[in-house]
């Protein structure tokens, strides 16, 4: 199955965009907070409004990686 981008539900600070994008470039969310935090000071505030984009458009982890029981449940 290909990587894909999504929101984290779980270990998630604010809509879990950053824990998402952490888990796609298999990093630490930390540094993936952190690193958003700069680029939002650096950006005048641009990133806050490009944060929520991603909280929108993104679907969330249940959405993408069904767990195994609900496929256990359609056998």
């Amino acid at each position: 199955m290909a990587k894909r981008l999504y929101k984290v539900e779980n270990d998630k600070k604010l809509l879990g965009v950053c824990g998402g994008l952490a888990e796609y470039f298999n990093t630490d969310p930390t540094i993936v907070r952190v690193a958003w935090a700069i680029f939002t000071v650096l950006s005048f505030g641009t990133a806050i409004l490009i944060y929520i984009l991603c909280a929108l458009i993104f679907p969330s982890k249940s959405e993408v990686e069904p767990s195994e029981n609900k496929s256990e449940e359609q056998q």
